[in-house]
């Protein structure tokens, strides 16, 4: 028998505690929350976001839509693989999350990302490390818990297990961020490696994060916060997360590491010739049965010019990955949710990273995606800079009653304008910088 502390049920409530729910409405709490996930605006608005290419420039490449949508498949993948593939009494399958839980954390992992991309996000941290920094996954968090629109107070108001999943990183701002160097007297002079932002919860939702590890025991709780640094300069990092989170992590490198690198197979960005110089090798000198077996065929088929033959090699790696996909325990763990994660093995994971490590060298840092993600991180700079200048004046009406109570209550607000320009789509952030700063361009007529 289950024991009573590890009660599912106190991962199902919600901050504004119990509602009663709308008649005939038979769903289960997950199945809710995954709805109010997809009927949400900032889920809508990852339409319009970048995942790894600009969009815009063709209209074929993923978007962080697409991108959320193929890590909740894979996510379930995994779910149904471990849940299939163990006998059922195995310690960890009544903690498996069901498909719409599972559905609703991949959903949400990104819903806080800002505009074009991981660039936006380094430059919105940029403006914001004299006020508690910005990251996506905290913005994420954030939004889910306090600025989503189906509760006043609460955000998106979802259960406390969804938030735990989305939760990457269980440690505050203040306990994780290390030394920036001294800021530069231009924007222009912005160098993004100096300033990327800790993996953490903002210091605001220090109520929030403590409602989310409340059912955990102390002992449990002081090490999944732990954080570790290998130099007081740099910024500190969590090392432990959910058994949820586990699954949505894998399934979000999978979806990284694979599918974004079919977008630039078919866009031409990678060729044969950078394959067998780069990735080949590399893959090979693993000992995995499954790439030696399989090395000449998934070549031919991802770079054969025909569709099917291509997507039958994507399909073959993510299978691959996801019934590779096993349950560890740590044993410093009392909590199920916690002592449980998914991984990959050994073999599979280090041919994971080696997609990933080629995609951010011959993909991500080619000077032409370089100089868009610069241009990119420039308006957002400017454009933060010029609101917080006059928030009162160029703030939307709502947001500036917003950013004066939280002036007049001594909260902080630069958030409240962090949180409008982390909000914006691509398109919307370059009409806006198009509105403030191009002479031709903008009309009372255009809402804002």
């Amino acid at each position: 028998m289950m024991n009573d502390k590890f009660d599912l049920a106190t991962w199902m409530t919600r901050r504004s505690g119990p509602r009663t729910e709308r008649s005939n409405d038979h769903r289960d709490v997950y199945q809710r929350d995954r709805a109010r996930i997809i009927h949400s605006a900032a889920f809508r608005r990852l339409q319009s976001k970048t995942q790894i290419l600009a969009i815009r420039q063709n209209d074929y490449s993923r978007t962080r839509l697409t991108h959320s949508l193929e890590v909740a498949q894979i996510g379930g993948g995994i779910v149904y693989h471990l849940q299939s593939s163990h006998p059922t009494e195995a310690a960890f399958q009544p903690w498996l999350a069901s498909d719409s839980l599972m559905e609703t954390i991949c959903l949400s992992h990104d819903i806080g990302h800002p505009p074009f991309g991981h660039g936006g996000e380094v430059a919105l941290n940029f403006m914001m490390t004299e006020h508690g920094g910005f990251e996506g996954n905290g913005q994420s968090l954030r939004i889910l818990g306090k600025r989503g629109s189906y509760s006043e107070q609460y955000g998106m108001d979802v259960s406390r297990r969804t938030m735990l999943g989305v939760l990457k990183y269980p440690a505050l701002y203040t306990g994780v961020v290390g030394h920036y160097p001294n800021k530069p007297h231009s924007l222009r002079q912005f160098k993004a490696k100096d300033w990327h932002p800790p993996k953490c919860v903002y210091q605001e939702e220090a109520e929030l994060l403590d409602w989310i590890l409340a059912p955990f025991s102390q002992t449990d709780r002081n090490a999944l916060t732990t954080v570790t640094r290998s130099d007081l300069k740099q910024h500190g990092r969590t090392q432990h997360s959910g058994f949820d989170t586990s699954i949505m992590d894998l399934a979000d490198d999978i979806a990284y590491g694979v599918h974004d690198l079919e977008d630039a197979i078919v866009l031409g960005m990678v060729t044969r010739e950078m394959w067998q110089q780069h990735l080949r090798p590399k893959l090979c000198a693993i000992d995995c049965a499954f790439i030696h077996d399989n090395i000449e065929r998934l070549e031919s088929q991802l770079f054969s010019k025909q569709s099917h033959l291509r997507k039958k090699a994507i399909g073959d790696m993510v299978s691959w990955f996801i019934t590779a996909c096993s349950v560890i325990e740590k044993p410093q763990f009392e909590h199920p949710l916690l002592r449980y994660q998914a991984t990959l093995p050994e073999a599979e994971r280090s041919a994971l990273d080696i997609l990933k490590a080629f995609e951010m060298q011959h993909i991500i840092m080619r000077p032409e995606v370089q100089m868009l993600v610069y241009k990119g991180q420039q308006m957002l700079l400017e454009m933060f800079e010029a609101v917080a200048a006059d928030p009162a004046r160029l703030l939307p009406k709502d947001l500036a009653k917003e950013w004066l109570n939280s002036v007049e209550s001594g909260g902080n607000d630069y958030r409240i304008i962090c949180d409008y320009m982390a909000s914006m789509t691509d398109d919307y952030a370059s009409r806006m910088y198009k509105t403030l700063f191009v002479p031709s361009s903008g009309s009372v007529f255009e809402p804002i």
